[in-house]
């Protein structure tokens, strides 16, 4: 196929912040192209681009082996057709189709043969005289189209035009559409967010995120290969897990080795594990590869969606004591000071000292006019390796002290002998101001309650994937709550015929082929 189209690094700036950040594809003739991601990834401005609607702030635009980036739009070879149809309310079906080639000066035997033929083509030849108001969404769309065609232009430019029909008429249309570009053989490019739409129409996937181009490929290669994690989730559904390749054609995940068809990968390499929904197989328990237990189900029409959980991970509970700050005030040398209760693993006392202290009591003391910190001076406690209440008291050169309780207690640990590891986190104090201005609480949730996990077999970490809890961080007043901390568990998304109910203990399957390997973002 010939080479029609070129993008060269094109880059687009609006007010300092890039859009596009250096694409480069090629598009060919006669190819259905689709432009897919979310909103805010770039693919529209890509097309406003190549419409002649917006200039690039860097890079070329080749059509047919000519730049056409400075070229205006009613010069290029292109023609468009936007979400909202944009067509002439006072003109009837045959006056829209017909207008292009009047602006042209067409002879007017020859713009109705070619109106005609659009009306064929788009199966509206008894709609010429209606009024495009008294139409459904779909003849205005196909009006749309056929305008856009009757101009004959190299490319069609498409920038979701099905987003506002139904999804009944939003499927027939999607057939309609790749039927109309196999019989006018020009190019489409179209943009959408609708991962269906483009895999149901297209010749060509372009996946784009952040104004950068993720992957280029058939249907089939984008959703059996994607080449990264976004990929994987943004086309179909996916189940993701860590993994680690041993070899060629030899992975691990779930603590498990599985042959797969990957080859090129590091020993060792640590690498995401995708398998998709339908590639799964529901088989008795001791046939099974993985062993889980049957989550949810929900009837899908003509299959069922089943969520297996084959591992919860290992868990811990927590109480966060959410206090008012109440701290001391001394006027007379204009101090302010500040202590959070704390507890204390007795296996910890041994080792205690003063800068723990402090940081675990969140001690501060500090100038309520200027907000700039007062040095704590004095550090006053006595404490026995045993379980109980021992006061600590925190004072600056001013003779400013707060007193606040350090609390002993044996030491809060979960061990898993069906994981081989163990989880440990402690209860703590916080003050809800605190946790108003959390910039990523999850994160401090693992600081203050000091949670971690670790291997019984080698004692490396293991990473606490799930922070839980039963507060809303914005408006949470004093009292207790829970806090959860897990290590990974694993979910299956599985698509079957047959029915499984909620706690139904079930054996997952796969071949080989039905793994596929990626390399880990970043």
């Amino acid at each position: 196929m010939k080479k029609l189209i070129q993008f060269k690094h094109i880059v687009k700036e609006f007010d300092g912040k890039l859009v596009l950040k250096g694409i480069d594809l090629d598009i060919y003739e006669n190819e259905f192209v689709t432009l897919l991601g979310p909103s805010g990834c770039g693919k529209t401005t890509l097309l406003r681009i190549l419409g002649g609607f917006l200039t690039p702030s860097e890079g070329q635009v080749i059509f047919d082996g000519e730049d056409i980036k400075n070229l205006p739009p009613y010069k290029r070879e292109v023609n468009t057709v936007f979400q909202k149809y944009a067509l002439f309310p006072h003109m009837n079906v045959y006056q829209n189709i017909a207008f292009g080639l009047k602006i042209k000066k067409e002879p007017k035997d020859i713009i109705e043969q070619k109106v005609m033929r659009m009306l064929k083509l788009v199966n509206l030849e008894d709609y010429a005289e209606r009024n495009v108001t008294e139409l459904s969404g779909g003849q205005q769309q196909r009006i749309a189209i056929a305008r856009a065609l009757v101009n004959e232009p190299s490319v069609l430019l498409l920038d979701e035009p099905l987003g506002a029909l139904d999804l009944k008429l939003r499927k027939e249309m999607q057939r309609e559409l790749k039927k109309i570009q196999q019989e006018v053989g020009i190019t489409f490019i179209y943009v959408t967010h609708d991962q269906e739409e483009a895999l149901t129409m297209s010749d060509k996937i372009v996946v784009m995120k952040d104004g950068e181009i993720q992957q280029v490929g058939t249907p089939t290669d984008i959703y059996n290969e994607p080449v990264n994690r976004y990929v994987a989730n943004f086309i179909g559904e996916s189940n993701i897990v860590d993994g680690m390749m041993l070899g060629d054609k030899e992975v691990v995940f779930e603590d498990k080795k599985f042959d797969c068809v990957d080859v090129g990968f590091e020993p060792r390499q640590k690498v995401d594990v995708v398998i998709r929904p339908e590639d799964l197989d529901i088989v008795p328990r001791e046939e099974g590869k993985l062993k889980g237990v049957v989550k949810s189900v929900v009837f899908k029409g003509v299959h069922y969606e089943m969520m297996v959980e084959t591992r919860k991970g290992t868990s811990i509970t927590v109480k966060m004591k959410v206090s008012e700050d109440r701290p001391v005030f001394n006027e007379a040398a204009n101090e302010k000071i500040s202590a959070n209760d704390f507890y204390l693993d007795v296996e910890d006392v041994a080792e205690l000292d003063e800068a723990t202290i402090v940081a675990r009591a969140d001690a501060q003391a500090w100038n309520p006019d200027t907000d700039e910190f007062v040095s704590i001076k004095e550090i006053v406690y006595s404490i026995e390796p045993k379980i109980g209440k021992y006061p600590v008291t925190f004072t600056t050169k001013a003779g400013t002290s707060i007193t606040v309780n350090m609390i002993v207690k044996e030491q809060n640990r979960v061990t898993s002998r069906e994981y081989n590891e163990e989880i440990y986190a402690m209860n703590f104090f916080k003050k809800a101001d605190e946790i108003h201005e959390s910039m990523a609480l999850e994160t401090d949730l693992k600081t203050w309650a000091n949670a971690s996990a670790w291997s019984l077999e080698d004692e490396s970490e293991v990473e606490i994937t799930s922070v839980q809890y039963d507060f809303d961080p914005e408006t949470v007043t004093t009292g207790l709550y829970d806090v959860t901390f897990a290590t990974e568990g694993y979910e299956y998304k599985v698509v079957s015929t047959d029915l499984y109910h909620e706690g139904d203990e079930v054996g997952l399957t796969f071949a080989p082929e039905d793994i596929h390997i990626m390399e880990k973002e970043g």
